[in-house]
């Protein structure tokens, strides 16, 4: 999820999974697949930076929980070999 501010000040938490388009109208609209619509004030650019930096963040943290789990036996990601 991403944290973002709406114009008349207050914050909210959108699924960025959700999220179907950005535009800058001049005010940036989030338009979610349900239809759902927020004005914010970002920008564009910060929107779909704060993506990009949410994305990272679970792909990382999803390496370093493979990687503690490694030694239990519990993996993450696919095992490519079921015998190990």
């Amino acid at each position: 999820m991403i944290i973002v501010t709406r114009l008349h000040g207050t914050s909210v938490a959108v699924n960025c999974d959700l999220i179907e388009r950005v535009e800058a109208t001049p005010d940036t609209v989030l338009t979610l697949v349900d239809g759902s619509r927020y004005v914010v004030r970002e920008s564009v650019a910060e929107i779909i930076d704060k993506i990009r930096t949410f994305r990272a963040s679970v792909v990382m943290l999803a390496g370093r929980l493979d990687m503690q789990a490694s030694g239990q036996r519990l993996r993450l990601v696919p095992n490519p070999d079921p015998e190990a």
